[in-house]
């Protein structure tokens, strides 16, 4: 199975990020942030494959670990995406303020042990031992949702393939385009 029909097979239709599809363009994905501040990030641009979905919706192992090193955190969302020969899982922590560095990191990785766990199922329950590999991991911290105090211009970030080297960016308008996450 293509690991796409896999995912829309695995994960419940709650946890998935609202999808826009005109005419197919590419998609644009809501990606909403529940709670007091009830923000909204909207990614523009997606590849016509691609699944997001919400990765704080798995409940936090809290009965099981002792969350001593805040193992049981979980990022936002989880992006899933493919355009041609080029794969990606972007994780993303959404802050309507500037939130602690420290404490996004471990939500990013939270979600990365999430995607390592859906790996570890598919691969037991579907017999899909090659779901998910090759896809190259991005690791995204958005600020300041909506708070519009400077440009939106960022400046030229290296490659965020882990949690330490996350790429930070503000979403003052509540916009990001896809490639940049990238």
């Amino acid at each position: 199975m293509d690991d796409f029909e896999v995912l829309y097979d695995l994960l419940r239709g709650e946890a998935l990020a609202p999808v826009e599809n005109l005419r197919g363009r590419p998609k644009t994905i809501t990606l909403e942030e529940s709670g007091q501040q009830g923000y909204v990030l909207k990614l523009l641009g997606t590849p016509n494959d691609t699944i997001a979905f919400k990765a704080d919706k798995f409940p936090p192992p809290e009965c099981l670990f002792q969350n001593s090193r805040h193992e049981c955190k979980r990022a936002d969302y989880v992006v899933i995406a493919r355009q041609r020969n080029k794969k990606w899982i972007v994780y993303i922590e959404m802050k309507s303020g500037t939130g602690k560095t420290a404490e996004i990191k471990q939500q990013l990785r939270g979600a990365k042990c999430l995607v390592t766990y859906c790996r570890a199922i598919v691969q037991e329950f579907w017999e899909e031992h090659g779901f998910l590999r090759g896809f190259a991991e991005r690791f995204v911290g958005v600020r300041e949702i909506r708070i519009a105090k400077r440009s939106t211009r960022e400046p030229r970030a290296p490659v965020h393939d882990n949690p330490d080297d996350m790429l930070t960016m503000s979403a003052p308008k509540g916009i990001i385009h896809f490639r940049k996450l990238l």
